[in-house]
């Protein structure tokens, strides 16, 4: 999370979840004959390109960006896409790819760790590829979930500002692909991968990857320094026999298993060397805690609850539908009443029509101010909890919470009163970390390069991205460690 931006973009969003609160295939690519990009889904993948840019955490310049386009190009060609494509390796931990209509593919650095070789990666963004070629995405924006915040949030509010928002955050998080579609753009992944001469068997090792990815998650229970949500799995579901399906489409393209080399030396010669986990400009993510090691700034949140990083805020999902963020912006002339007051101005779209009462107190040594809201609808109540913070040097923090009108007040209090400074000792010990790709000693085991790892749950981590294969003599693995560099 970076906090030198003036605008609070994510903001709306926290209402529009309290409005969610108050609401209660097998084709080729000929039979479906579709045209190119079109000039509208250009323009429109354009205008939102620098919006989701911001949103996760900027381009990842460098080899491993150049690396991710001159493959992304190959299946762009293979696809009959040739020029009509961009392929963007973004600044974020969460392991993800998504697509957006104009033929506007994004690749995290996240992803690009868990996966095992160049055409696991090709098998990715052939994937992509065949979510746009088949149309899923435009298809989605009518369905999603953020569509219906958006119409909730007019009722609500009346705020056209927060359906635009809304908007567009369908194209960035909102997607969730039928079991019907994954398996089309799998058909169509396959095609275009095998059409460029990569391996059309890759695809079902890559989903072998990713599903090693959601299991070191769910045995970790969000309790290690890798936190990401399998993003990737959650919006594009992988039951058990898309994998079969997948080693059969291979089969179906004539190509034999184990004829195309895959690719891994290459792929490890561009990974070595890159940011894993949190960017510490954003702070980490350790558990239930959040630290930035720059601002000096900490909290934790309770029990049950789950923290996800963003260049603009944390995101905080609790129990019992409890959804919030902790930003912050500009403290003008060291009024945090009005930093407040604005607060509510932009979350809502319009000045404060009911009387609000609001508490000062110190926390942890600093100025705070909270309130809340309440928000009633036809089907229901919801509240806005804020909490505002003086952080010095004409800085200010804030949480924001939604949650159901009749949630426990003592939690988010809980959370409120975690907020606190950072000793210079903490956030000295705060270090980024990157991966680097080490070849195994004749005496190296599994374990013995598991304890390498600069992770709490090293073992889990080696298998997640490696696989559990035993270690032979003389291969190459990749390891997570501290880099070098200070965190500030």
């Amino acid at each position: 999370m970076m906090m030198d931006r003036k605008s609070r973009i994510p903001m709306p969003a926290i209402v529009a979840a309290a409005c969610l609160l108050l609401s209660g295939c097998d084709h080729s690519s000929q039979e479906l004959d579709l045209p190119g990009v079109t000039k509208e889904e250009r323009v429109a993948g354009q205008q939102q390109h620098a919006q989701i840019l911001a949103t996760m955490g900027g381009e990842y310049r460098g080899d491993a960006d150049n690396y991710v386009r001159s493959i992304g190009a190959q299946i762009a060609s293979a696809a009959g896409l040739r020029g009509q494509c961009n392929f963007t390796l973004v600044n974020s931990d969460v392991v993800n790819a998504f697509a957006v209509p104009g033929c506007f593919i994004y690749v995290t650095r996240g992803l690009l760790a868990v996966v095992a070789s160049e055409d696991e990666l090709a098998s990715v963004l052939g994937h992509e590829v065949g979510h746009i070629v088949a149309r899923h995405s435009a298809r989605q924006r009518e369905r999603s979930l953020w569509s219906l915040l958006g119409i909730f949030a007019v009722s609500l509010t009346g705020s056209d500002r927060l359906t635009r928002i809304a908007g567009r955050a369908v194209s960035l998080f909102g997607l969730r692909y039928s079991r019907e579609e994954e398996y089309e753009a799998d058909v169509l992944g396959i095609q275009y991968v095998s059409k460029a001469g990569y391996d059309p068997f890759a695809a079902a090792d890559m989903l072998h990857a990713l599903g090693r990815q959601e299991r070191f998650i769910k045995a970790t229970n969000g309790d290690n320094d890798a936190h990401s949500l399998p993003e990737w799995a959650s919006s594009h579901p992988l039951p058990v026999n898309r994998i079969k399906r997948a080693i059969q489409t291979a089969h179906a393209t004539g190509v034999a298993e184990h004829v195309r080399p895959e690719r891994e030396d290459v792929y490890l010669n561009n990974v070595d060397g890159l940011l894993f986990g949190d960017d510490p400009q954003q702070g980490f993510v350790i558990g239930r805690r959040f630290a930035h090691p720059i601002m000096r700034i900490a909290f934790d949140a309770p029990a049950g609850f789950t923290l996800t990083n963003s260049p603009q805020a944390i995101g905080i999902t609790g129990t019992g539908d409890i959804r919030g963020e902790f930003g912050g912006g500009k403290l003008e002339a060291e009024d945090l009443d009005a930093y407040l007051r604005q607060l509510i101005r932009e979350l809502i779209n319009s000045d404060i029509k009911q009387p609000l009462s609001v508490t000062n107190g110190m926390i942890n040594g600093l100025s705070a101010r909270t309130t809340r809201l309440n928000m009633t609808g036809s089907n229901g109540d919801a509240v806005l909890l804020i909490a505002v913070y003086n952080g010095g040097g004409g800085q200010a923090f804030h949480f924001v919470i939604a949650a159901p009108a009749e949630a426990s007040s003592a939690t988010i209090d809980q959370l409120f009163r975690s907020f606190r400074r950072l000793s210079d000792g903490e956030a000295a010990a705060l270090r980024p970390r990157v991966m680097k790709v080490v070849r195994a000693a004749a005496n190296d085991s599994n374990d013995s390069l598991s304890r390498q790892m600069a992770d709490r749950n090293g073992r889990a981590l080696f298998v997640a991205l490696n696989g559990d294969a035993q270690v032979k003599a003389g291969g190459r693995y990749k390891i997570v460690r501290f880099s070098a560099t200070s965190a500030h």
